[in-house]
């Protein structure tokens, strides 16, 4: 570990070893890894690092601007209880989930006259971004009901940009001659190259483009609920700010990342099985250590494949599935929890304990509420997204 960083939590030394090459890339300052982070494509997940004069295309991901959005409603638990699974067939109904999905209606919006399309050298994606926006993928992307230790209803959603934010990375990564594979040094751009330019341009256009879906897709689910949103949070956590600290000017690159200055609000999920937190940050010396970012979640104890397990072409099991859909499904029944979609590499079990890794943060954020889902949509198994991160 080198002595600009500053760690939370216990991690595995491939995880250390990615931050640690992070920072010997480029003109990188400092960085953080949140309790919650682990191994990911070149740049650790919860992981942040302040540049210079970069901006890591490999730090921001694949994903650009997947982030979290949750509103609170006016409707109490007890008036939609009964309903809940009649509102998560309709949720089915009106918003897409998985692998290339296209929005049943046509959103449109201000953004797609940015002239942020011809600085980032994207516009032949236009059409390709209007048909997904207000799709939310597969993998750990939620639409998720909740209910606050008031009673009152929360609508919680997890995604981000889709396949503009995929082929914007792709491009740049292409371009930059990004190696691939997990354990290779990040790639950089700097911030008066023409790449450079055209890369934070994509960023900027993708992070519209995120808050726009997370945005239609609450209106959506709010008219099936009914009620009127009393409360508003929204942020990315795979993104990059210019932001100061310590009185110089930095790139901040998150990446499964919460930023959380001073009184600055988050949403914070779980897992499809455990409770979320709004959360906003603490000022302090830790706070400040921490570039003020927190964590995006509980943070994966198992990978995908490793979760899900292989079979073989005749249906055998070659590994074993860490967990099963039975024993999946008996924990969403003992939380009372209805799914639709989802399969095993999604599973609680998969997951840190929330309260664990907040619990490493203590005295850098303060926890506003605490959500118990009681309705989880994602997508089902089958349902492919080459576009999650």
């Amino acid at each position: 570990m080198t002595a600009k960083t500053r760690i939370f939590g216990e991690h595995d030394e491939k995880t250390i070893r990615q931050l640690d090459r992070c920072m010997e890339v480029g003109s990188a300052a400092k960085g953080v890894l949140c309790a919650d982070g682990h191994l990911g494509y070149a740049h650790p997940i919860g992981g942040v690092i302040a540049y210079e004069e970069h901006v890591s295309i490999s730090g921001v991901g694949f994903d650009i601007a997947c982030g979290n959005m949750a509103v609170r409603l006016d409707t109490r638990y007890e008036e939609v209880a009964a309903q809940a699974g009649r509102i998560l067939s309709d949720i089915g109904r009106a918003i897409s989930f998985g692998i290339g999905q296209k929005n049943a209606v046509t959103v449109d919006h201000e953004l797609f006259e940015s002239p942020l399309w011809e600085e980032a050298g994207v516009r032949d994606l236009k059409k390709l971004a209007s048909g997904q926006l207000g799709t939310v993928g597969s993998g750990n992307h939620y639409v998720d009901l909740f209910e606050d230790e008031e009673g009152y209803v929360w609508i919680g959603v997890h995604f981000g940009s889709r396949g503009l934010g995929h082929k914007i990375t792709t491009k740049h990564l292409a371009l930059v001659g990004a190696k691939d594979g997990m354990e290779v040094d990040p790639a950089l751009v700097h911030q008066d190259s023409d790449l450079g330019r055209s890369y934070i341009a994509g960023v900027k256009l993708g992070g519209l483009y995120a808050y726009a879906g997370r945005e239609w897709v609450v209106e959506r689910v709010r008219r099936i609920i009914g009620g009127r949103v009393t409360d508003t949070v929204h942020n990315h956590h795979n993104f990059v700010w210019r932001e100061s600290h310590g009185g110089r000017e930095y790139w901040v690159v998150r990446k499964g990342a919460t930023p959380a200055f001073p009184r600055q609000r988050g949403f914070v999920g779980g897992s499809m099985g455990d409770n979320a937190v709004i959360l906003h940050g603490i000022e302090g010396p830790e706070s400040a250590d921490s570039l003020y970012s927190t964590v995006h979640g509980a943070g994966r104890l198992f990978g995908r494949m490793d979760a899900k397990g292989k079979k073989n072409k005749a249906g055998e099991w070659v590994r074993p599935p860490r967990f099963t859909r039975d024993e999946m499904d008996a924990w969403l029944r003992e939380k009372g929890i209805l799914l639709r979609g989802g399969d095993v590499d999604e599973s609680p079990m998969v997951y840190r304990r929330l309260d664990d890794v907040l619990a490493y943060h203590k005295g850098t954020i303060g926890i506003e509420h605490t959500l118990r889902p009681f309705a989880v949509a994602m997508a089902g198994p089958g349902e492919f997204d080459p576009y999650k991160d």
